[in-house]
């Protein structure tokens, strides 16, 4: 009786489903599929889709580098190039936060004292005029200053390694990714035409060309954001650094490079440019300028850094035919690291442009449709 039953309901629902209607189910069933799978190998994939992520944005540099070449330079000596290039140029972007350190640590050891007890000063009176008598605890806040910005190198590490926990299983695991990662990606470099070749013959033919057609115009959308991105990036990089040299901060050249490749997460970035700026400029200007100018400095670059970045670089180098909201993007981040972790971070935007392309058709398939047009 129950096996009836269920056979009646499955063919109840067949008559109910046509053909396109039971092939968007069959595709949302795969969909869901993947998902689940992708969830439950999170740590294990992270290293693979690290690697298959830059392979995508490296693979053009790569055929351009080969297609010059010709048979004079064999396409293992281009990706070598290339990943030795990025790898450089990583590693270059990592050290800039050692600068900022090495340079901000020991005004902070001798200028927050003084920030502190000029803070006190002017907080008492200010609040008195509401007639509040309210006053920071300067000793303790000293001391406790002191007790963190003396601390030495050994110490501060011991400290970190202890509060994170970082046994001898995930430090392996660490070099084991951070070892992975350039293998699987020189790999990916030499082999990414065929994989991408084997993973279309998954592709049903009747289906070959809407396929090839969605991926295409997904390409497009995310490589039209990623270029006008990384142009945006490099010409806010230049400015910030000019901006903060023009007002005599030290530390112009590294937090202005940091800014400008920070503004890739939208908003974030940009408010953690503000905060070391604001933060270099205090502790330097602390003697010479006082809080005033480090607030000038910061309202001066930041405040037109945004004027250009919203109104003019914005629009002309990633352009609104792109459809990749700021705040889309945050949501996207946020949603696909809450699912995935770290590995949801890497497939955020190019998930974003998939599901782009794929809220466009369909909403031009309903505007099509009899319901829409009634």
């Amino acid at each position: 009786m129950v096996e009836t039953g269920f056979y009646r309901l499955e063919l109840a629902i067949r008559m109910q489903l046509n053909t396109t209607q039971r092939r968007a189910l069959a595709w949302g069933l795969i969909a869901s599929g993947i998902g689940v799978l992708l969830w439950l190998l999170a740590p294990v994939l992270t290293p693979f889709v690290v690697a298959a992520t830059l392979a995508y944005a490296l693979t053009p540099l790569v055929d351009r580098l080969d297609q010059r070449g010709g048979k004079y330079i064999p396409r293992v000596l281009s990706v070598a190039l290339v990943e030795l290039v990025f790898i450089v140029v990583v590693l270059g972007i990592a050290l800039l936060i050692v600068p900022i350190l090495a340079k901000e640590l020991p005004q902070m050891r001798e200028q927050v004292p003084v920030l502190l007890d000029g803070i006190n000063a002017w907080l008492k009176p200010f609040l008195a005029q509401f007639g509040l008598s309210v006053s920071l605890d300067v000793a303790s806040l000293k001391a406790f200053v002191f007790k963190y910005l003396t601390a030495n190198a050994e110490d501060t590490l011991a400290s970190v390694m202890s509060s994170l926990k970082l046994g001898g299983s995930v430090a392996f695991a660490v070099f084991s990714n951070v070892v992975l990662v350039p293998v699987a990606l020189f790999y990916l470099l030499m082999d990414w035409h065929r994989f991408v070749a084997r993973v279309l013959e998954f592709v049903p033919l009747r289906g070959r060309a809407t396929f090839d057609s969605f991926t295409n115009e997904a390409d497009t959308v995310l490589g039209q954001y990623l270029r006008g991105q990384l142009l945006v990036m490099g010409v806010l990089a230049v400015y910030y650094s000019a901006g903060l040299a023009l007002f005599g901060l030290d530390l112009a050249l590294p937090i202005g490079i940091f800014t400008g490749l920070a503004v890739f997460v939208p908003y974030v970035g940009f408010g953690l440019g503000l905060i070391l700026a604001l933060l270099a400029g205090l502790l330097e200007f602390s003697v010479t300028g006082g809080a005033s100018k480090a607030l000038l400095m910061v309202a001066v670059v930041y405040g037109l850094g945004q004027l250009l970045e919203g109104f003019f670089l914005t629009p002309r180098l990633v352009g609104k035919r792109v459809g990749l909201h700021p705040l889309a993007v945050i949501f996207a981040l946020l949603a696909f690291g809450q699912l995935l972790g770290f590995l949801g971070v890497l497939i955020a935007l190019p998930a974003s442009a998939v599901l782009l392309v794929a809220i466009r058709r369909a909403q031009a398939r309903y505007q099509g449709s009899k319901l829409y047009l009634g």
